[in-house]
C-alpha cells in the first residue's frame, strides 16, 4: 500500500488587540481603502502538516515524531502575541517560519487564515458628527479576507505556493445585466432577459508574481482584499454584462490591469437570481421577488497574466 497523509489543527480563533496599523498601501481610484488601525486583529487559522515521517503514527501507533495538535493551537496563539506585522499574509508567513524553525520534524506545512471581520461601531463624536469607535466593535457577517501559504524547508525555509482571496461576497444589481441568445431546445424553459436584476455569490482569489510582495512589511506592493472587493463592486456597478461569465471576465481584466504585481486572478461564483413573485399591473418596474430554490448556476474563471 501507499499512503498520503497530513494532520493539523483547524478553526484556531485568535483575537489580537492593538496590532500594528496597516499603512503604506498604494491607493487605487476604485477604492477608498488605504489601511486600518488594527486595534482588533481577528483571524481563524488552520495548520496542516505533511510528511511521511509521521506515517508510523498511523501504521504502528508510534507518536514519537508527532507534535500534538493542541500544541499547534497554543503555538499559534502565543505567536499571535509576538507578531509585529499588520496583514493576514504576513502573519501566516511569520507563523510558518516559526513552526519550521521550532519543529525539525515538520518538513512541509500549509497555513490557511480567514479574517473574522469586526467593524467599529458608529458613535457620536465631537462637533455633532458620527464616526467609528476606537474601543467598540461589532462582529460582521459580511465578506472576508482569506489566504493560504505552503512552506517547505528544502534548501532553507521557503514559500512554495500561495493564494490570497476575498470570500463570501453577495451582490445584487437591480438593472444593467442581461442573459439572452443562449442555446434553446426542448429542455429549455428559461426566458431570455435583456435587462434583469442579477444576484451573485462570489469568491475572488489572486496570486502574486513575487510572493514576497504578499508578506513584506513594506505594503506599497501589497494588494489589500478590501481593494479587490471594491474594484469588483465598481466593475459590477458600471459594466453592462451579457452574462455572469461576461461580468467575471471584465472583473478579471480590470484586476490584472490595476495590479501589475498579480500573476493570476480567479473567481468562483453562483447565480442566485431571485425568482419573480408578483409584477404590478400599473407599472412593470414594480416587482416583488423571493429567494430562488436550488440548484444554482455555478461559474468559475481563472485569468493568468501572459509572461
Amino acid at each position: 500500500m501507499s499512503a498520503e497523509i497530513s494532520y493539523g489543527k483547524a478553526e484556531i480563533s485568535l483575537y489580537r488587540i492593538y496590532a500594528r496599523p496597516m499603512s503604506g498601501l498604494t491607493a487605487i481610484p476604485e477604492s477608498a481603502f488605504t489601511g486600518r488601525d488594527n486595534n482588533l486583529f481577528a483571524v481563524e487559522v488552520e495548520v496542516e502538516v505533511f510528511g511521511d515521517n509521521f506515517l508510523p503514527a498511523y501504521t504502528e501507533g508510534d507518536n514519537s515524531n508527532v507534535v500534538a495538535t493542541d500544541t499547534m493551537k497554543n503555538f499559534v496563539l502565543r505567536k499571535g502575541l509576538e507578531y509585529e506585522g499588520s496583514t493576514l499574509e504576513g502573519f501566516l508567513d511569520f507563523l510558518g517560519e516559526q513552526f519550521l524553525a521550532t519543529y525539525p520534524q515538520m518538513h512541509t506545512l500549509r497555513l490557511t487564515g480567514k479574517e473574522r471581520p469586526f467593524v467599529a461601531a458608529r458613535v457620536p463624536l465631537e462637533g455633532g458628527t458620527f464616526g467609528g469607535s476606537s474601543v467598540l466593535y461589532s462582529r460582521s457577517n459580511d465578506d472576508f479576507a482569506i489566504a493560504s501559504l505552503d512552506f517547505n524547508r528544502q534548501g532553507g525555509i521557503e514559500i512554495t505556493a500561495h493564494r490570497c482571496g476575498r470570500a463570501g461576497l453577495q451582490l445584487i444589481k437591480l438593472t444593467g445585466s442581461a442573459f439572452a441568445s443562449f442555446v434553446r431546445d426542448e429542455f429549455t424553459t428559461l426566458p431570455e432577459r435583456v435587462d434583469r436584476p442579477l444576484h451573485i455569490y462570489m469568491d475572488v482569489y489572486w496570486k502574486y508574481v513575487e510572493v514576497e510582495q504578499a508578506v513584506s512589511a513594506d505594503l506599497s506592493g501589497y494588494v489589500a482584499a478590501e481593494q479587490v472587493r471594491d474594484l469588483c463592486q465598481v466593475t459590477f456597478h458600471d459594466f453592462v454584462s451579457m452574462s455572469i461569465q461576461h461580468l467575471l471576465y471584465e472583473m478579471g481584466k480590470r484586476l490584472l490591469a490595476r495590479f501589475p504585481q498579480l500573476a493570476e486572478v480567479s473567481f468562483e461564483a453562483q447565480n442566485r437570481l431571485w425568482d419573480t413573485a408578483f409584477v404590478s399591473d400599473a407599472n412593470d418596474k414594480l416587482k416583488v421577488y423571493t429567494d430562488p430554490r436550488p440548484p444554482y448556476g455555478s461559474i468559475k474563471l481563472a485569468l493568468t497574466r501572459d509572461e
